[in-house]
């Protein structure tokens, strides 16, 4: 896998909004926005560079990349909705989240930041989660927050909701899929104005952004990424809360499970991450057995030798039309491993990711979760 593990260094303010601007540019995620600050070493020198990578790419339109003015203008409505922009880099950015590999290049926060600081657990499950689901995850999250532990989850109905109410006088972090403005569900409107005053609210989204089905693995990603382990309490066999332990064991955080009843569909998912090695919790002391014994890791396991960083400008240069090809050729709508593309086409690794940053750049690749990359479906 290819993974750029150093999270980048505390901006100044031209570097801040250069960073804003970076990732609010067409075609730029967060693997991405990874990807060009090792490469060029600043944002700054990244926006210069990207309407020659995004060409080389094959790429004929003008790259839509934001003024300045505009994200000063974001900047400002995020500060009227009572939130404020922390990018990647600054002091109140998580610590844990800027380990993974994708980390959202800057975040919506409202709140207490110096949660973060403390020893994180995340809990999820099922939105329509049996009534002795929620009696237990209440209790749980209560439990460990009389240890010390934060209770991250993502203010969804079900277990999320339960696990902010049992966490909230303690220490809660909610993960929203929208924007930090918006309210979702509305039934929780009243739990979330409690979470703004007293915990932690983020989201990736920009403000004024509508929740949709989409958002939410990526959402889910910040929810592992934020803690040192993942506990499921009920889930089905298809459901988001599964997506959210496949982060956790990618991002080398631990999985973790409560068993239930296998006559309940709602409980086939977590007994099927129990039979595949997830530890098994029926208590809060579960949990904290594995923190203070060390089962829990510190640090998210090196994923690989692969970087862009200390690569050269000359690169793009030195990239004839056959190398591209052979690279991209490889690419189908079903996503392939970067280590597998570096491993077929016999190029050397910073040749092959600096293709597929063209490409991105272009809109001709996109980057899925576990650094895999696929063809991007163009309509005529």
């Amino acid at each position: 896998m290819v993974r750029n593990k150093r999270s980048p260094g505390p901006p100044d303010t031209t570097e801040r909004v250069a960073r804003l601007r970076l990732i609010r540019t067409e075609n730029v995620g967060p693997v991405t926005f990874q990807h060009l600050l090792a490469r060029f070493g600043s944002a700054a020198e990244a926006l210069q560079r990207l309407p020659d990578l995004a060409r080389r790419g094959g790429r004929k339109k003008k790259l839509a990349i934001p003024e300045v003015e505009e994200i000063h203008r974001e900047i400002a409505e995020n500060e009227r909705q009572g939130a404020r922009l922390i990018v990647i880099g600054e002091p109140d950015y998580p610590a844990m989240l800027a380990q993974i590999e994708g980390a959202p290049a800057a975040l919506s926060l409202m709140g207490h930041p110096h949660l973060f600081l403390e020893p994180a657990i995340s809990i999820v499950g099922a939105r329509n989660a049996s009534g002795n689901a929620l009696r237990f995850t209440e209790r749980i999250a209560r439990d460990l927050g009389a240890h010390g532990v934060v209770i991250v989850s993502g203010l969804a109905r079900g277990i999320d909701t339960a696990a902010h109410q049992g966490s909230i006088d303690s220490g809660t972090v909610a993960v929203v899929a929208g924007g930090a403005d918006i309210v979702y569900p509305p039934e929780n409107e009243a739990l979330r104005d409690r979470i703004v005053s007293e915990g932690v609210l983020i989201a990736e989204a920009p403000i004024g952004t509508r929740p949709l089905a989409r958002h939410f693995p990526a959402r889910n990603r910040i929810i592992s990424g934020l803690t040192r382990a993942t506990l499921v309490v009920e889930a089905a066999k298809r459901s988001g809360s599964l997506i959210t332990a496949r982060f956790a064991a990618d991002q080398g955080r631990e999985v973790c499970a409560v068993p239930g009843s296998p006559m309940d569909p709602r409980c086939a998912g977590s007994n099927g991450l129990l039979r595949d090695g997830a530890h098994l919790i029926e208590r809060a002391e579960d949990l904290m057995t594995l923190l203070l014994e060390g089962g829990i890791r510190e640090e998210p396991v090196d994923s690989g030798p692969y970087s862009l960083d200390g690569a050269t400008h000359q690169i793009a240069e030195e990239i004839d039309d056959a190398a591209r090809a052979s690279v991209l050729a490889l690419l189908d709508a079903t996503p392939l491993p970067v280590d597998e593309i570096i491993r077929r086409c016999q190029l050397s690794p910073p040749v092959v990711l600096t293709i597929l940053l063209e490409a991105e750049l272009a809109g001709e690749a996109e980057r899925h979760p576990g650094n895999n990359v696929a063809r991007r479906y163009n309509p005529p």
